[in-house]
């Protein structure tokens, strides 16, 4: 009998302990550093003969990210004006019409908190909701993301639309060019765990 009490006594605390490791694990906040030279921010605009492809570069971006209550702090800064489509007089208008990048020359997403889990290691997919700030307005926004997470370095992918011209921003269609009114973005980033 005390045998048996010292096997399930010691079941038990194997049990706590291996609870509470994965608990301290799981709650270790992470501090996920945006490396430009691996971050690629595509967009794709649709009108009625061509899709129009393009890209903007990323300035710098930290996020603080705290699994045991998912928030997360930080900014993502992208130039907004670094945004080209392979067309110059395309771009130009893009620039000076569109997102008037001379008067506001930065996009910024500012996550608050996270919906889902993002498991220590391997292939979470989690919402990040934030403020999106472009064309000096700032927006509500949920992003649906796609994180793999690494023994140290992470990566994240993005798929999601942006209402520009709901958002403020002009529509560039003409009489005879017709535009979406909201652009598809695409991101994809990878950085380090310091």
């Amino acid at each position: 009998m005390k045998t048996l009490t010292r096997l399930i006594f010691a079941a038990l605390a194997l049990l706590w302990l291996t609870a509470t490791c994965l608990a301290q694990l799981h709650s270790r906040e992470i501090d996920l550093n945006f490396a430009p030279a691996k971050t690629n921010i595509d967009f794709t605009l649709g009108d009625i003969l061509h899709t129009v492809h393009g890209s903007f570069n990323l300035k710098r971006g930290t996020v603080h990210f705290d699994p045991a209550t998912n928030t997360i702090r930080g900014e993502i800064l992208v130039d907004a004006a670094s945004g080209h489509s392979g067309s110059d007089g395309r771009d130009k208008r893009m620039q000076n019409e569109v997102l008037e990048s001379s008067h506001y020359p930065v996009i910024v997403f500012q996550p608050d908190h996270v919906e889902g889990r993002v498991a220590d290691m391997g292939v979470s997919t989690i919402q990040v909701h934030g403020i999106f700030a472009i064309h000096g307005t700032a927006h509500e926004i949920t992003i649906p993301v796609q994180v793999e997470m690494a023994p140290g370095q992470w990566t994240a992918t993005s798929h999601f639309a942006v209402p520009y011209v709901a958002w403020g921003m002009k529509n560039p269609s003409t009489f005879v060019l017709r535009v979406s009114q909201s652009v598809d973005i695409e991101i994809r980033a990878t950085g380090e765990m310091p």
